[in-house]
């Protein structure tokens, strides 16, 4: 296949100071999980973006010094020499397949709680650390900034004995001492970098200034720099300040990499965004440089980065999560094959992993951080080991995935679901509010599959025990994987409730399930959420949306709790309130009775009561397993059939997120001719020996 000509320019190449960039797809820094403590995981994941044909790979932010140490969060270090060889790895990696290597430099200032290094904490002010330690930040003296510049400089020296082709100048994300330095609200100096905006960029025009004479002609210079805070007068805006700080700065670094702050707007999950949501806020910034300019907006489409070049708005297309959900995105459009792309669904479960501290994970490429612990691969899988035929009953997340990459190593894959379309629960949530992009899942495994010669999907055609034992026989069946999913409980078991909630029958109990089957309800809903990602929040929305009265009680602390991780949070909280939805957390319910909800305070211990006819218990899930347990009940029967093996993938055996999903289903395919071991240490470890 040929690449269609309407996406030449995107190939063209980009002149970044005195470094060439081969396209204009770049990957900007992003959080891994992996940092300084995987190296060897981290360059294996950048070697494939590489290959994928990303003209530039950059790293996570990299601490300079000890005096920025963001333990237990595992970014990358460049603290010393001895960090530089496990820098190398990475550049080398990248190097291999032609693209260039960025390094983002980062001093945090008062975002570093020094809990490794237990040194001091230095801000720009005298003020409080930015996480819930009980300590301060002392006010730098003007021997500290020049020592902060030394570490940059030392840094950017080491970088570039590392191999680097371009040296960062870090100011955005309200995480770094030179956006703290530009910021009225962390300013609140009297001397030269305080007061007046040319005072408050002083730092900044001097990090540039000592970056380009320590690296001189061997590295480009990039400054990236949030131009709107989303905070009106209280921050910088694209209006005002930020406009203003790229005009003082216009031609002085070799790039500009433009976004949003903080990290909860730059990375926007689809729930609360579109593709191109930064665009209105960056678009000033090519008309007063004449240097590259690279931005992101979760950019998955093709014809979207050809009309941003176009229109003068990005000399280069930025990503970070779209490049963790397709690393080949590039080489598809170059190769004419655009429809190929894994596209990126916003879901920020990426985001989650530096905020859990683990390494990296996607909900749509299953592969991502398993390059080299597992030698897994986005695009190349091994052959099969011998000709036999999968049974897959389920055609949810991890039903496909396993199809599509069995399929893939070349085995012959027959899929049964009762439904009458494929994609389970990714079909039934995506028709929630905010959760279309989601659907991607099943669309991507849904395409692929259909040029695979070997793999059947037979929709509507539940099985029974005696169906799989025929369909064995027939088709030849060595394994059947059972990917049936799982059910939302309705008597509030979960985390806070290791029994059923008492109920006298006078309020009606309604699960997930029923609301995306379509009975909705009517009058006063309590929502019971004791899940607290994303589902408790999304159905609140639907409910209102139907005309529903809207109560949403959580034993957490704040409602969808854990998209904290995901950088969700304050946008569900303040989408709620808009709506009218009462929330109520740090309550647990202790009955229902007499149509309405008698609420414990987890605090007080207060007891209240809510008047509601229908509550929604958001608690827990049962695996759907009756099927597996029915064939592993009948062993004789398995092997006169000619099955040896029966396996449960995905939320049949341990519901959790759809990436989890996704992953089992592929860790099974990859591992297919594995027996189930758990004494084997499955995976390569990493350890780092002195």
């Amino acid at each position: 296949m040929t690449r269609d000509p309407r996406y030449d320019i995107l190939f063209e190449p980009v002149q970044i100071g005195p470094v060439t960039a081969r396209n204009r797809f770049y990957q900007v820094p992003h959080c891994n999980g992996m940092g300084h403590r995987y190296p060897r995981a981290i360059a294996e994941s950048r070697r494939v973006k590489a290959e994928g044909g990303w003209g530039v790979i950059s790293t996570e932010e990299c601490e300079i010094h000890p005096t920025s140490d963001v333990s237990p969060y595992v970014e990358a270090r460049i603290w010393d020499d001895s960090d530089v060889r496990a820098l190398a790895l990475s550049v080398d990696a990248i190097h291999a397949h032609g693209s260039l290597a960025a390094i983002e430099l980062v001093h945090n200032a008062h975002h570093s709680g020094n809990r490794y290094s237990r040194l001091p904490v230095m801000g720009v002010s005298d003020m409080v650390v930015g996480s819930y330690d009980p300590n301060q930040a002392y006010a730098m003296s003007r021997r500290d900034i020049a020592a902060v510049r030394r570490m940059h400089v030392d840094a950017a020296r080491r970088a570039m004995d590392a191999g680097f082709d371009i040296i960062y100048c870090y100011a955005g994300h309200d995480l770094t001492v030179a956006q703290h330095f530009i910021s009225r609200r962390h300013n609140q100096r009297t001397d030269e970098y305080g007061g007046s905006l040319e005072n408050r960029v002083r730092f900044l025009r001097e990090l540039i200034e000592d970056t380009r004479e320590a690296v001189g002609d061997r590295c480009a210079v990039a400054v990236r720099f949030a131009v709107d805070e989303l905070m009106g007068e209280a921050g910088i805006t694209a209006e005002a300040e930020g406009r203003e700080v790229v005009e003082m700065l216009a031609d002085l670094p070799d790039l500009w990499d433009v976004n949003v702050s903080d990290w909860s707007h730059d990375s926007l999950t689809a729930r609360f965004g579109d593709e191109g949501s930064q665009v209105p806020y960056i678009e000033f910034v090519k008309q007063i440089t004449g240097k590259p300019v690279v931005g992101v907006g979760r950019f998955t489409s093709p014809d979207t980065m050809v009309s941003l070049v176009k229109r003068g708005v990005l000399d280069m297309i930025g990503a970070a999560r779209p490049s963790i959900a397709d690393p080949w995105l590039p080489r598809k459009i170059e190769e004419g094959r655009p429809e190929e792309i894994r596209e990126c669904i916003g879901c920020n479960i990426c985001v989650s992993s530096d905020m859990v501290i683990h390494p990296l994970r996607c909900t749509q490429n299953p592969t991502t951080a398993e390059e080299y612990r597992r030698g897994w691969h986005p695009e190349r899988i091994r052959a099969r080991h011998a000709e036999e035929n999968v049974l897959i009953v389920g055609a949810g997340p991890s039903g496909l995935e396993a199809a599509l990459s069995l399929g893939r190593r070349g085995y012959g894959v027959t899929v049964a679901d009762a439904a009458s379309e494929a994609g389970g629960r990714v079909r039934r949530e995506s028709r929630l509010p905010g959760l279309a992009t989601w659907q991607r899942v099943a669309d991507y495994r849904m395409g692929r599959i259909e040029a695979l010669d070997n793999v059947d999907i037979y929709l509507e055609s539940p099985l029974d025990a005696g169906q799989v034992l025929e369909y064995a026989r027939e088709l030849d069946v060595s394994v059947v994987a059972i990917a049936t999913g799982a059910r939302w409980r309705n008597d509030g078991i979960g985390r806070q409730h290791w029994a059923p909630i008492p109920s006298d029958g006078s309020v009606s109990v309604l699960t997930p399930d029923d609301l995306m089957d379509g009975k909705l309800p009517e009058g006063n809903v309590l929502i019971y959420d004791d899940d607290h990602y994303y589902l408790g929040g999304v159905l609140a929305e639907r409910l209102c949306m139907a005309g529903c009265n809207v109560t949403l009680v959580t034993p957490a602390a704040d409602v969808s709790h854990w998209t904290h991780n995901t950088l969700e949070q304050d946008h569900i909280e303040r989408r709620l309130y808009g709506l009218g939805v009462r929330m109520l957390p740090k309550h647990e319910i202790q009955s229902l009775d007499g149509g309405a909800a008698a609420l414990r305070h987890l605090g007080s211990d207060a007891i209240t009561r809510a008047d509601c006819d229908h509550c929604v218990m958001v608690t827990s899930r049962t695996p759907v397993n009756e099927l597996y347990h029915a064939l592993d009940a009948i062993p004789g029967e398995l092997a006169a059939a000619g099955i040896r093996r029966v396996v449960r993938v995905g939320d049949c055996l341990a519901p959790s997120t759809i990436a989890a999903a996704v992953y089992e289903g592929h860790r099974f395919a990859e591992e297919y001719e594995l027996e189930e071991d758990i004494h084997r240490i499955p995976f390569t470890r990493e350890n780092i020996l002195i």
